[in-house]
C-alpha cells in the first residue's frame, strides 16, 4: 500500500508539472519548457536511478528548451522580415517583444507589432501602410513562435515518456 501511495504521489507531482509546462508553452507568464524539464528532474530525484530516464536524456530536453527559447526571441523579427520589413523593423520587433514581456498578456503580441511599426516609421522612414504590414508580420511571427513552442513542449513530454518507458529501461 505504501508503494502505491508513493508511486501515486510521484506521478501526481510529475503530471502536474508536465501539465503546467504544456500550458506555459502557450501562456507567456509561465516558463513552460522549464516546468517540463523540472518534471523530468523531479521524477528522477523522486524515483532514483531506477527511474529509467538517462542523464543524457536531460541533455536532449535542455537542447529542445534552448531551441524553443531562441526561436521565441527571434520569431517576431523573422515575421517582420518575411512580410517585407527592413532590418530596422526586425530590430524594432525584437525590442518590442522584450518590452512587451513586462505588459503581459497583451504585450506579447502588441510589443513586437508596435516596435516593428515604430522602428519602420522612425528609422527606416517607411510610409504608414508599409510600417503596418511590417508590424502585422511581427505579430504573425510571434504567433508562429507560440505554435513552435507548443510543438517543442509536446516533443519534450514525448521524449520524457520515451526515455522512461523505452530507452532508459
Amino acid at each position: 500500500m505504501i508503494d502505491f501511495l508513493q508511486d501515486s504521489a510521484v506521478w501526481i507531482v510529475t503530471g502536474s508539472l508536465l501539465i503546467v509546462g504544456l500550458v506555459g508553452c502557450v501562456l507567456p507568464a509561465l516558463p513552460g519548457h522549464l516546468f517540463i524539464l523540472l518534471a523530468a528532474i523531479g521524477y528522477r530525484l523522486m524515483v532514483g536511478p531506477s527511474a529509467g530516464i538517462a542523464w543524457w536524456g536531460f541533455g536532449i530536453l535542455i537542447l529542445l528548451m534552448a531551441i524553443s527559447q531562441i526561436f521565441e526571441i527571434v520569431s517576431g523579427s523573422l515575421g517582420t522580415q518575411w512580410f517585407g520589413g527592413t532590418k530596422w523593423g526586425a530590430f524594432g520587433a525584437f525590442v518590442g517583444g522584450i518590452v512587451g514581456l513586462f505588459f503581459l498578456p497583451f504585450g506579447l503580441l502588441l510589443g513586437p507589432l508596435i516596435g516593428a511599426f515604430g522602428f519602420e516609421r522612425l528609422f527606416a522612414k517607411k510610409e504608414v501602410k508599409e510600417s503596418a504590414v511590417s508590424g502585422v508580420g511581427s505579430m504573425v511571427g510571434t504567433l508562429v513562435g507560440i505554435l513552435v513552442k507548443l510543438i517543442i513542449g509536446v516533443l519534450m513530454i514525448g521524449w520524457f515518456f520515451l526515455d522512461i518507458f523505452l530507452i532508459g529501461k
